[in-house]
């Protein structure tokens, strides 16, 4: 019986088995009793697109910060231009001040334009913002400066930009024209006549006038009249120059004359001698001086014999 049963029990389930559907597979589960009360987890917000990143711009090299346009200069004390007065050969200083409004560093460079040379503490200064620099500068007055009023300019520049600041010079001492003439000679190959003027005063000598004149033995064989010269000279400076002599004489023995002069200068003169005594000249004179000297030697000759006693 025991065996019988087994049989039915077993025929049963495969008979089951075949019924619960294809694949044979299990009746799903429900869902397990929760544990407890916990919360069921809620799934964070979906994240939208990321902000782009926006990469810092590259660095290039940095541009130098721009001049400031209102930045100023000028001679300290808010005078309108720098005055300064010496005697020459003096150092004269003053102060140039550089404001700079603006809300970067200024740099500027200093320079000077003038007949007097002019040296400042910096050649270049940096000014802060909203500051203003007073920068000392001197004037060196050469020692051959005329006296009288000069004209300059003291300059700033920053930015491409230039400030000029006028700088007035008055230069003491008493006005004295004096004109003079040196080296006069003659170059006997040419007849080029070589001479060197001379500004012995303490003003300029603008356009001096010049006149030659040369006699020679039988009379005047050079003259040149007075006629004014494209030159200036400046107190103690020298001007080396030269005259043509188109048609020199070939045989005499002559005295050149240079005489100069200037506004306010008294004439200065110079001589030299020359002696002109070419060959060809010299062989065409031979036969006449010697025809000459015979004569006169027979003349003295004869007056000689008439004197003598009988």
């Amino acid at each position: 019986m025991t065996r019988t049963r087994y049989a039915l029990l077993a025929a049963g389930a495969v008979l089951g088995t075949l019924a619960a559907g294809p694949h044979g597979a299990a009746a799903p589960h429900g869902p397990a009793a929760p544990h407890g009360s916990a919360a069921p987890h809620r799934s964070a917000a979906p994240h939208g697109p990321a902000a782009p990143h926006r990469s810092a711009a590259p660095h290039g090299p940095a541009a130098p910060p721009a001049a400031s346009a209102g930045w100023t200069a000028a001679p300290a004390a808010g005078r309108p231009y720098a005055y300064l007065e010496g005697p020459a050969g003096s150092v004269l200083e003053d102060t140039l001040s550089v404001t700079n409004p603006g809300p970067r560093p200024l740099t500027v460079t200093l320079t000077g334009e003038g007949p007097a040379a002019v040296a400042f503490a910096a050649r270049t200064v940096t000014v802060p913002a909203r500051t203003r620099a007073d920068v000392p500068f001197a004037v060196t007055v050469a020692a051959a400066t005329a006296p009288g009023e000069h004209r300059g300019t003291v300059r700033a520049g920053a930015g491409g930009r230039s400030v000029g600041v006028d700088l007035r010079l008055k230069v003491s001492g008493p006005r004295l024209a004096a004109l003079a003439v040196e080296g006069a000679r003659v170059d006997r190959a040419t007849g080029t006549l070589h001479y060197t003027l001379v500004n012995r005063g303490s003003t300029v000598l603008d356009r001096p006038r010049l006149a030659v004149r040369a006699d020679g033995l039988l009379g005047t064989v050079l003259d040149l009249p007075e006629r004014a010269l494209p030159l200036t000279l400046r107190p103690g400076e020298r001007a080396a120059r030269t005259e043509p002599w188109p048609d020199p004489p070939a045989l005499d023995s002559v005295t050149v004359r240079v005489t100069a002069t200037a506004p306010g200068a008294g004439p200065a003169t110079a001589a030299t001698a020359a002696v002109f005594a070419s060959p060809p000249a010299l062989a065409a004179a031979l036969p006449p001086l010697a025809a000459a000297g015979g004569a006169a030697y027979a003349l003295r000759r004869r007056a000689r014999t008439k004197g003598a006693p009988a």
